[in-house]
């Protein structure tokens, strides 16, 4: 398996499709990194040399924010947003959608799994 960046990528697949499973690299940004680095798109990951490699290790990391950078880059912008109080960040704090979504139903992802609350006694209880 070829290693690129810390990460394993898949030796069966195709360049470009193998590329994509770089965080922060999708097929547009692979297919821009190929032609980049002169890798023929459709050659398999098993077939790149050490030097295609190397050169696309090189591309990736003077022109993109990829993996470990992306992801605190990220994360650092999430922590922005709950330090300043806005709107976006409250909604980040408390683990609710954060771009408008409705919660009345649906948002189970976000919500997690349905927390089932005790109906009220019916009426023969009172009595």
């Amino acid at each position: 398996m070829p290693r690129l960046l810390g990460v394993d990528i898949p030796n069966d697949k195709k360049a470009v499709i193998s590329l994509t499973y770089l965080y922060g690299v999708g097929p547009q940004t692979a297919r821009d990194l190929c032609y980049k680095a002169g890798i023929e798109p459709d050659k398999k990951a098993r077939d790149l040399t050490d030097e295609e490699l190397s050169g696309l290790a090189k591309i990736i990391e003077r022109d993109y924010v990829v993996e470990g950078p992306l992801r605190r880059q990220l994360q650092q912008s999430i922590n922005r947003l709950r330090d300043i109080k806005c709107y976006r960040g409250i909604r980040h704090r408390m683990g609710l959608p954060v771009r408008g979504q409705r919660t009345k139903t649906n948002a189970r992802t976000r919500k997690g799994p349905k927390k089932t609350v005790a109906g009220k006694k019916g009426v023969k209880d009172l009595r």
